[in-house]
């Protein structure tokens, strides 16, 4: 995905004119990623126009110009399973400052899931929390506790493991 660093800069300061440029500028590469993210009934097209609202309305947040390729990626990539999903029953964290989940057949999911968290050792559940839930980067969370990027990737893929190890038995 190529940007303009002074187009970006420029939106992510609150220029309205420079935000609007952004996003037409980046749609045709939100369109292919969708398609390419995006479960077949899961309409590419839906996924785009709530990652550009997701886009617009987090763009402030983002901390570095170089990592808005990525994060623009994440967001399309989270937005075709959140659609996926919402068709399959479940509805997704409402915003990231109310960590609440809902499964509309099975209440119990949402304290299964935290159980699951909270039964994780504090190294594998503080890097699975400031991943999935606060989206930092892997990069972030290596910076913010002292680890290399390969500690923090290996620890996120441990911490999925026992979750899913948690759900299984």
């Amino acid at each position: 995905m190529r940007h303009d660093s002074f187009l970006l800069e420029s939106a992510i300061m609150g220029d309205q004119k420079a935000v609007e440029k952004l996003l037409i500028s980046c749609r045709p590469d939100l369109q292919r990623i969708a398609k390419s993210q995006c479960a077949s009934g899961v309409d590419p097209d839906d996924a785009v126009q709530e990652s550009m609202m997701q886009i617009y309305s987090r763009l402030g947040a983002l901390r570095t110009l170089t990592s808005f390729p990525a994060w623009v990626f994440a967001i399309v990539r989270r937005e075709c399973s959140r659609l996926l999903r919402s068709m399959r029953g479940l509805t997704v964290l409402p915003d990231p400052d109310n960590i609440a989940f809902i499964y509309i057949e099975n209440p119990g999911l949402q304290y299964d899931l935290i159980s699951a968290i909270q039964s994780l050792p504090g190294k594998y559940r503080v890097v699975i929390i400031l991943r999935d839930f606060e989206e930092y980067s892997i990069s972030e969370i290596a910076d913010k506790l002292f680890l290399t990027r390969e500690a923090v990737k290996s620890r996120i893929h441990r911490g999925r493991q026992m979750i899913q190890e948690y759900f299984d038995d």
